[in-house]
């Protein structure tokens, strides 16, 4: 019995549950499947996947490949990360007894140190000595942080010797990148002898978005085929718009141009499926994290009329950089929702190598169905998940608890496989 789950209610489930229920009954399928394709292309090292759950569509809209947040995850199910963990360091380093974490920039996030002290210790509990090497330039001490939680995270500044990094003396075999290199590879970590996961081509300074979603069409017009499935309901749609200057309007014509062939598309599925929704699109930085660089529209329109602060929001990204490149994406709504004031919630899933360890719901009371969660004021409910969300309750109604988990497992899989598709084509 799944425990530690928040109520929502999801409106439209009529078409979620056929989904649900093609996956129940097809589980076996499904699993041989997924089991045939981590033969072929070895899962990323760990990955968390937003999904969004329309009642009528459930589906991917964003995957990062250096997740934080693993301190939102249920405690309960912490031995699911261990033995996780320990597959994956086996696959990645069979000989490594230590792991050095590097971290991202901003760590004075005391919500981020939380998941980086979380990631430790499940390192830890595997059986490996794990420590966490920061690049911050200020930064030329251990620095022991003192955590809410009454946890301490200690950061060390990462130093190269040689073709190895180190903190202090530890210059263990594997290093984990926890920073998603958004502002650039670092000199320190160019060229080493040590294997480095994921690897430095994953950052968001050279992936894009675009090339991910390409691989996910893919493999959910496969994963479709092989269950019965129309692979819309299961994917974005998505177009990559090419160079674009917000701040002085170069591209805002080719962007409204895409805006609306894009509606189009949406509004003909929702005709289709006799769904009586306005489409929506949404407009992303073409890399990057944090939710920035990000917003919805319901009309070409809107992009030609944005104002000057409208256009310096989306022309501002991570770490300062300007967003010249923008994904198109088709917008799925979200009908979940927690508690009794109907807070908007969307499921977050997180998986390491190709096992789902758990996940939770971002939650934000003040945002509509139709709009990025991923924003301050949100907060996180913890999501737990059964035996890697992969034992669904058969017996039960397709609605259940362990059935819808079981879907959003399914989905999050499909993008972690194309994740690790696009890694190795990289």
């Amino acid at each position: 019995m799944i425990t530690g789950v928040p109520h929502l209610t999801t409106a439209l489930k009529g078409p979620l549950l056929q989904i649900e229920e093609l996956l129940l009954n097809n589980q076996s399928d499904v699993e041989a499947w997924f089991r045939e394709q981590w033969l072929l292309t070895s899962a990323p090292f760990y990955t968390s996947v937003d999904l969004r759950n329309s009642g009528f569509k459930l589906a991917p809209v964003d995957t990062n490949l250096f997740p934080a947040g693993f301190n939102n995850l249920d405690p309960a199910f912490m031995p699911l990360c261990i033995h996780a963990a320990q597959v994956a360091v086996e696959r990645a380093c069979p000989t490594a007894r230590k792991v050095l974490i590097v971290a991202e920039n901003h760590t004075r996030n005391l919500f981020y140190l939380e998941s980086l002290e979380t990631l430790r210790q499940i390192f830890e509990l595997a059986g490996l000595e794990a420590r966490i090497g920061s690049l911050r330039p200020d930064l030329e001490q251990p620095l022991n942080v003192e955590l809410p939680s009454g946890k301490s995270c200690l950061l060390e500044p990462l130093l190269r010797i040689g073709d190895r990094v180190a903190v202090g003396e530890f210059s263990p075999c594997l290093v984990l990148l926890n920073n998603d290199l958004s502002g650039g590879r670092p000199d320190i970590l160019e060229g080493l002898e040590q294997q480095i996961i994921p690897p430095l081509s994953a950052g968001w300074s050279t992936r894009k978005k675009s090339d991910h979603f390409t691989h996910y069409h893919d493999v959910a017009q496969e994963f479709a085929e092989k269950i019965g499935i129309d692979p819309w309901l299961l994917s974005p749609l998505s177009l990559q718009c090419g160079e674009i200057d917000f701040k002085d309007k170069n591209g805002s014509q080719c962007l409204a141009n895409n805006v609306d062939e894009m509606l189009t598309s949406i509004q003909q599925k929702y005709d289709e499926y006799g769904i009586d929704k306005e489409p929506f699109v949404v407009v992303k930085s073409d890399s990057g994290t944090y939710g920035m660089g990000i917003m919805t529209v319901k009309s070409a329109d809107e992009i030609s009329s944005l104002n000057r602060k409208q256009r310096t929001k989306m022309a501002s990204a991570k770490e300062g950089l300007v967003v010249d490149n923008v994904l198109v994406q088709e917008g799925v709504y979200t009908f979940e929702t927690i508690g009794e004031d109907s807070a908007v919630a969307e499921p977050v899933v997180y998986m390491i190598d190709h096992f789902v360890v758990g996940g939770f719901y971002r939650v934000h009371k003040n945002r509509g169905v139709d709009e990025n969660l991923n924003a301050p004021g949100m907060h996180f409910e913890p999501l737990a998940f059964a035996q890697p969300c992969n034992t669904p309750d058969k017996q039960d109604v397709p609605d259940a608890e362990p059935n819808r988990f079981y879907a959003y497992g399914v989905i999050a899989r499909l993008a972690l496989l194309a994740a690790a598709r696009e890694l190795h084509e990289k």
